[in-house]
């Protein structure tokens, strides 16, 4: 009862630990599944979902949200003042997205129908979830809620493409399976990845940075949803050639907030560097986008695959998740605010998993690349997050080590 105490003690602590888990058992399945197409290994369990299909849902919507709702239910009330998020609230929906995590890993092997129910049941427990968090919204009285106003918008987002990918499984529509993906990415973990970004970099630079000036101009939020809006839509009307017109201007928008937060300076604290180098993968990956638009519009054929996709999933999205809930577990286990040697060996191994799966869809680079990276990106996606686990986890279970309560 100790340790189920300490576990429950803070909202942190139960989702935090669950996405620590989904580091380590969503990469291991898409490790496996790429070595059996490369090696011709027949797996003991074949999944009842084309293998893209289940990686994305197990990646997006079973690993990502973990890592947020624990982010969100300790920093809402923080940021606006508000009262705190309610254990009667956030241990359901812990449970209920644990549940529908083990109901879909069980029915990605057995039969889509429990895969599909474990889906919704999952839903349930965000649903819980978001509306836990729209009430400390409510009851706060802070004048500026800016950035909360967007997220409560792409935390909808993102339950709508998982209810969308379980009626795709449950009724086997195919459209509503990729467009449930799309929402992930484009809808909801992306657009929270930036929207908190553009909230906590500029402070955490302050910190560590001195003399230091805080950009972060609030058009920068009304902007992105639009331009990923058009990105979208050049997309799904195969349009590809004139997406530089919104791609570009994400990638200035990228490469201008790491310009004015002072990329080469944050490297005077390992632990502000980390979250910088996991910016910067933002303006690369949209850059990549436009790069392909434009060669599309000027009569080129080549393609550039999933590339920019990869800049943007492992390079921003898994990278940034690293580095801000290391900082955010050291900080509120009472432990010192520094990345030491291991932490920084592991976040660059991810940077180095998303250098390679890039480089492997690269034209100019496939070629002089005699393995196949997406399944060394894996690797070394697992060499970095595991021992990363090994150590983080165990906290989650742990009184904080200053003593006080949460």
């Amino acid at each position: 009862m100790t340790r189920w105490s300490t576990f429950t003690a803070a909202p942190h602590r139960m989702m935090m630990f669950a996405g620590t888990l989904q580091l380590v058992v969503a990469m291991l399945y898409w490790g496996a599944a790429l070595t059996a197409r490369y090696t011709g290994i027949q797996l003991p369990l074949e999944a009842v979902l084309p293998g893209s299909w289940a990686h994305g849902y197990l990646v997006l919507f079973g690993l990502f949200p973990y890592f947020i709702f624990g982010f969100l239910m300790t920093t809402y009330p923080r940021w606006m003042n508000g009262p705190l998020v309610e254990p009667s609230r956030y241990i359901p929906a812990f449970l209920c997205m644990v549940t529908g995590s083990l109901l879909v890993y069980t029915g990605l092997f057995t039969h889509t129908t429990l895969l599909g129910i474990g889906i919704v049941i999952h839903a349930c427990g965000w649903g819980i979830g978001i509306f836990e968090l729209y009430r400390v919204f409510r009851a706060s009285a802070s004048a500026t809620k800016t950035h909360e106003r967007f997220l409560n918008v792409y935390l909808l987002i993102g339950g709508l493409g998982m209810l969308s990918y379980a009626a795709g499984v449950l009724w086997q529509i195919p459209t509503m399976i990729r467009a449930a993906l799309t929402l992930g990415v484009w809808g909801f973990v992306l657009p929270i990845m930036l929207t908190v970004a553009h909230r906590m970099l500029p402070f955490f630079s302050s910190n560590v940075i001195k003399p230091y000036t805080i950009y972060s101009p609030p058009w920068i939020l009304a902007a992105l949803p639009v331009l990923i809006t058009g990105h979208v839509l050049c997309e799904y009307l195969n349009l590809w050639q004139w997406r530089f017109l919104f791609d570009l201007p994400l990638a200035g928008i990228g490469l201008l907030l790491s310009w004015r937060w002072d990329f080469l300076r944050s490297f005077q604290a390992r632990l502000l560097a980390i979250l910088h180098l996991a910016f910067l993968w933002f303006g690369i990956g949209m850059a990549l986008y436009a790069l392909e638009s434009l060669l599309l519009l000027g009569g080129s054929g080549l393609s550039l695959g999933r590339a920019p996709l990869h800049a943007l999933g492992i390079g921003m999205l898994a990278s940034m998740t690293l580095a801000m809930v290391s900082r955010v577990t050291l900080g509120h286990s009472g432990r010192e605010l520094i990345a030491d040697r291991w932490l920084w060996l592991c976040c660059w191994g991810l940077h180095l998993s998303a250098l390679l799966r890039v480089l492997g869809d690269l034209p100019v680079t496939s070629d002089l690349l005699l393995i196949p990276t997406n399944l060394l990106a894996a690797s070394l996606w697992l060499a970095s997050v595991i021992p990363w686990s090994v150590r983080f986890a165990p906290i989650y279970l742990r009184p904080r080590v200053d003593g006080r309560p949460g």
